[in-house]
């Protein structure tokens, strides 16, 4: 793909041992065992059509108490992903399009000399607006300044236990800076909110950060890993975090209003500047060392997930890379099935592949089932069968 930013606008399956780090740590590998008038918007609301696979899917992922914090050793690195992504959006049922998303697949070259990153260096992230598209469009606009410019994000060649810790704070930094924005900002109504969920590439660290109910999905050899937790109220770690500061959830909404429990904007729902609310635009991390076994990175909207869960998803991926191995193409494949399987919201979807050919033509398909046809036979039939079956034999 491009080395220049692809800024674009248009009209889960049980987690392995992913490590998720709320306060940074050590980089670990994962474990393969485990019109007249101005339109009106409605806030995020959650799909009946979630699944209880997909719910079961977001219970509380802890940040995995009997994992050991592993350095990176330098000499292990020797995989090098080769990056290439294709995104597809569409407006789906909707009368507006809230989605942004942004695709960069070479940062370095992105950002210039005055930036030096570890190789390859890449930046994805995916806006799911709600009360409006101002707050999405803004984030977009805005990103690399917040990402970049407004903070110290961490220099170096080599990714390093310093390295992914500074990273860490400054994007945790660049989220709060963005949501304060917001609510400085009188081009956007104080009832414009934004998910959030941004994934980084430095050599062969994955850094996802996340707020809200966008998903990142990592295949490893076939297998879906979620890079993500749903932020949701209905989910007992956020419903705790929410009741404890005074919040409340009524029929899966945040205050009866809003189905998700972090968010960038939404000052109408957030309690003045300083003090803990309810909704927050804190992100939580989640970071993994690729290996030659990580093909691709799916990443979306709710939209997706609403009607399909991570392994659907990353099965669909496989099966079109196995025709054509273009990014793109599966990003629209994946739209294209979630509009078959209505669902109702926008729609967002970047694919991120990690080798030239992320999908080995000569791994065989999945076998496909037989279908067995069944005939009836007439009494006469029958008769006749026999008689020319019977036939056969004695000659």
């Amino acid at each position: 793909m491009v080395a220049e930013a692809d800024l674009m606008r248009q009209q889960s399956t049980p987690a392995l041992d992913v490590q998720c780090f709320p306060n940074g740590t050590n980089i670990c590998e994962i474990d393969d065992a485990g019109a007249a008038t101005p339109p009106s918007f409605d806030r995020v609301r959650a799909s009946p059509l979630a699944s209880a696979e997909l719910l079961s899917s977001q219970e509380d992922i802890k940040a995995a108490e009997g994992i050991s914090n592993t350095a990176v050793d330098p000499a292990v690195l020797h995989f090098v992903p080769s990056i290439r992504s294709g995104s597809f959006a569409d407006i789906g049922p909707r009368r507006y399009m809230e989605d942004e998303h942004i695709v960069i697949d070479d940062l370095s070259s992105h950002m210039g000399s005055l930036y030096t990153f570890p190789e390859p260096s890449a930046f994805y992230g995916v806006f799911d607006g709600h009360g409006g598209p101002e707050a999405a469009t803004y984030i977009q606009k805005n990103l690399m300044r917040f990402f970049f410019e407004d903070v110290s994000f961490p220099q170096g060649s080599e990714v390093d236990n310093v390295f992914l810790q500074e990273a860490e704070n400054s994007l945790r930094k660049s989220f709060l800076l963005a949501d304060l924005a917001l609510a400085d900002d009188c081009s956007v109504s104080n009832s414009s909110g934004t998910t959030a969920l941004t994934a980084f590439i430095f050599g062969r660290l994955l850094m996802v950060a996340n707020a809200g109910d966008c998903r990142a999905v990592l295949c490893r050899k076939g297998k879906a890993i979620d890079m993500s937790q749903d932020h949701r109220p209905i989910y007992p770690s956020e419903r705790r975090r929410v009741e404890e500061l005074g919040g409340r959830v009524d029929d899966g909404y945040l205050n009866g209003v809003l189905s998700v429990s972090r968010a960038l904007g939404d000052w109408d729902m957030k309690f003045p500047r300083g003090s803990p609310s309810p909704l927050i635009a804190e992100p939580e991390f989640r970071q993994v060392v690729l290996t030659e076994d990580d093909e691709f990175l799916i990443i979306g909207c709710d939209g997706i997930w609403d009607v399909m869960t991570s392994q659907q998803a990353v099965n669909l991926v496989r099966r079109s890379l196995r025709r054509h191995y273009d990014p793109e193409r599966c990003a629209r494949d994946l739209v294209m099935e979630a509009l078959r399987l209505n669902t109702f919201d926008n729609l967002t979807v970047i694919v991120v592949c990690f080798s030239s050919n992320s999908i080995d033509p000569r791994e065989p398909s999945p076998p496909r089932q037989r279908k067995l046809r069944c005939f009836s036979l007439s009494a006469e039939a029958l008769c006749s069968l026999k008689n020319l079956l019977e036939g056969s034999a004695s000659n």
